[in-house]
């Protein structure tokens, strides 16, 4: 192992409970049969297929990953993309798992035209591009529950055009986005034609939300050591424990993982540029292209390295096969799906700062915390006491609570 550098529960507003809760799911439209991972009878030796994306869970107590909200919708994504429902419903689905921007390359020395399927058990996919018709034939009227769905959400490109030379006029809003960067590769343009006219993009994008478990634990001693545990039989590749607070970074890591490791709060006395060397690294050593690692870091590197405490993990290819099952016709000489596991973890330290912030009124603070708040609220109020400290938690939990209904409202307005 080495070091970076030197190496609760509050009530639900009723109105945004039975919108989560009660929710009926299309099975039938949204379910596609569990497909094993590139079984094709057809196949095309030319074509090679890499993809990478996040799994981004947070952690409870006993360790294991929790029903959360963000209390976000999907603002981060330029206006081209396209939702299930708007915006902001992806909000209000409470999941174990925010499946975050997978996208998927195609490599070709000429011209092909796939069709291209992924399921996501207890899940759904919540926004994608270029246009899927199988996504786009969903009822916006209708609401979801992950708790309800007995099979899997699904979403599928029928034809997709893979052009080597293609044009690269792809979509761009007028603001900056990290989308963008998924861009920077030397992958084949791809096209998917619509009634309005064709759609290019460097890639296939999706997301969604899902209420499996992730296939590691972590619960958190009194001094702050980290003890992990591997939930499945794969062997995890690798394993980094990241801490930042303010402008200090501190990271260790400790390489693969069979069966339990102890990891102890890393010196804060780190730098960025080094862990990114580290990271680029590791995801090249999993079978991405140099240029594909650089992209995926740089996609995520204002989100992964934020303020708190995380775990990042390579998902065994396996297990992404198991709970996002793909499947390519013709079949691919090469798929390679390289997925990296983040578990958010509410350590002494972030419950100390949230504290501080909240009874200050600091919301500078508040807000490095933003998307994690509900969670780390929910776990404060449970170890809480004092019952007007309760009180008082509650009432600035439920105000989050309100500004996504009155976010969707306005939106729906």
């Amino acid at each position: 192992m080495k070091s970076g550098a030197t190496g609760a529960v509050a009530r639900l507003p009723s109105l945004l409970l039975r919108t989560i809760a009660s929710a009926a799911v299309l099975i039938a439209v949204l379910a596609f049969p569990r497909a094993h991972f590139a079984t094709q009878n057809s196949s095309s030796s030319e074509l090679t297929v890499h993809e990478w994306g996040t799994f981004t869970s947070i952690c409870g107590k006993d360790g294991r990953a929790i029903a959360w909200l963000p209390l976000t919708g999907s603002t981060d994504l330029p206006s081209f993309v396209e939702h299930l429902r708007e915006p902001n419903f992806k909000g209000g689905l409470r999941g174990t798992i925010r499946m975050e921007t997978p996208v998927m390359y195609f490599y070709s020395p000429r011209e092909a035209t796939v069709s291209v399927r992924v399921s996501f058990a207890k899940g759904l996919i919540t926004e994608w591009y270029p246009h899927s018709a199988s996504a786009a034939a969903l009822d916006p009227r209708k609401d979801f529950s992950l708790y309800l769905m007995q099979g899997q959400g699904s979403i599928a490109w029928d034809s997709v055009h893979i052009e080597p030379d293609g044009a690269t006029d792809f979509p761009r809003d007028a603001t900056e986005n990290h989308y963008y960067a998924a861009r920077e590769t030397s992958s084949a343009p791809v096209r998917v034609t619509i009634p309005s006219g064709d759609q290019r993009e460097r890639f296939l994008f999706y997301r969604g939300v899902s209420g499996f478990t992730p296939p590691i634990s972590a619960t958190i001693s009194d001094d702050s050591t980290v003890l992990v545990q591997n939930q499945i039989p794969e062997e995890i590749p690798d394993v980094i424990l990241f801490e930042r607070r303010g402008d200090k970074i501190g990271y260790r890591i400790l390489g693969p993982l069979q069966n339990r490791a102890s990891l102890t709060s890393p010196q804060l006395a780190g730098s960025l540029p080094a862990l990114y060397s580290e990271l680029e690294g590791l995801l090249i050593s999993q079978g991405l292209h140099a240029d594909e690692a650089s992209a995926m870091l740089e996609t995520w590197k204002t989100s992964w390295f934020e303020e708190g405490s995380r775990l990042f993990y390579i998902i065994p290819r396996s297990f992404v096969n198991s709970v996002l099952p793909l499947s390519i016709s013709p079949a691919p000489a090469e798929v390679n799906r390289v997925f990296v596991g983040r578990l958010e973890l509410i350590t002494p330290a972030t419950e100390q700062a949230v504290e501080s912030a909240f009874a200050t009124g600091d919301r500078a603070t508040l807000a490095k915390y933003a998307r994690f708040l509900e969670p780390i609220l929910q776990a404060m109020i449970a170890e809480q006491t004092d019952p007007a400290e309760i009180s008082r938690l509650k009432t600035y939990l439920d105000s989050l609570y309100r500004g996504l209904l009155q976010a969707g409202s306005t939106k729906h307005g």
